[in-house]
């Protein structure tokens, strides 16, 4: 159970320092906005919104799957 407490704050850890990133990148003149990738759904209506962030979320798991990889590596 100790490891997985360990590793829980690690991954939490790596998690808010994500969040933080993004928050700074976007702020930066000529930032990148994540969010609005080509490849996201993006469907606006009178009354309805629809957004799927598909890109987003497909380049956010392989930059979190080579972050793991990198770490379990050791």
């Amino acid at each position: 159970m100790e490891e997985l407490g360990k590793t829980l704050i690690v991954m939490g850890f790596f998690l808010a320092l994500t969040g933080i990133l993004l928050i700074l990148i976007s702020k930066m003149p000529g930032g990148l906005s994540i969010g609005r990738l080509p490849g996201d759904i993006y469907i606006k209506r009178d009354n309805f919104t629809f957004y799927f962030p598909i890109t987003t979320s497909i380049l956010i798991s392989i930059i979190f799957s080579l972050i793991l990889y990198l770490l379990s590596r050791h």
